[in-house]
């Protein structure tokens, strides 16, 4: 089997997704962060043949819709990150993931690509059966999945720059600068501002995000949300 390996935090208000604020207050940004991750989590459970693994931090007794959340997470490997930085934290959770799961091809991914579906991870599993590594840009220059046979290879994460414009190319980079080369995965857009959650949620009607975004001042116009 392999590992789906979901890093997250807890989606509290004034901590999580404030780069929507505003036009959301820091409550509803953090309820379209929890409504990320649950739908994230959905799929991630509804993709056959894998381990679930959660690498988390923050409490999720403080977070909105943390009763739903903390019930979804029924059954998963709980794992708390641990490092200073973003990039530490990473690298780690790779690390860990490897020595909870040992042997196990490892699809990491976020919670900020709702639009995730179970085909989408089962075809980047694929693709890892096949690789070393696999890779998914996101439209923003950063990346959202990173698929590794051998976990030892996130140790280049610890030296590369996350959340700029070029984090993308400069993952791959190190990763090749390692005698990695990864396949790459089709691109998605990372939920970090508003507009690219309206691009998204219009695209996932019904979903609990485009809910969650229509109920922090999302209009639907001719089907589209604005």
């Amino acid at each position: 089997m392999n590992v789906l390996l979901l890093v997250a935090k807890a989606p509290v208000p004034g901590l999580a997704k404030t780069r929507l604020c505003p036009p959301a207050d820091p409550t509803q940004a953090a309820r379209i962060a929890a409504a990320a991750l649950l739908d994230t989590l959905t799929a991630v459970r509804a993709t056959a043949s894998t381990i679930p693994v959660l690498a988390h931090t923050g409490r999720f007794a403080d977070a909105e819709f943390g009763t739903e959340l903390t019930a979804a997470l029924t059954g998963w490997h709980l794992i708390p990150q641990r490092g200073d930085t973003f990039a530490d934290r990473l690298a780690n959770a790779h690390t860990d993931t490897g020595t909870a799961c040992p042997g196990r091809p490892v699809l990491q991914i976020g919670m900020d690509t709702p639009q995730v579906t179970p085909a989408l991870l089962t075809a980047a599993l694929e693709q890892l059966a096949e690789h070393e590594s696999v890779f998914g840009p996101a439209l923003d220059g950063g990346w959202w999945a990173l698929g590794l046979r051998d976990p030892a290879y996130a140790s280049v994460l610890r030296d590369v720059p996350m959340s700029t414009g070029d984090t993308g190319r400069r993952t791959l980079a190190a990763l090749r600068g390692r005698g990695v080369h990864p396949a790459i995965l089709p691109i998605q857009r990372d939920v970090d501002d508003w507009p690219t959650a309206l691009a998204v949620a219009a695209d996932l009607p019904g979903t609990r995000f485009a809910e969650a975004v229509a109920s922090a001042g999302g209009q639907l116009v001719s089907g589209r949300l604005r």
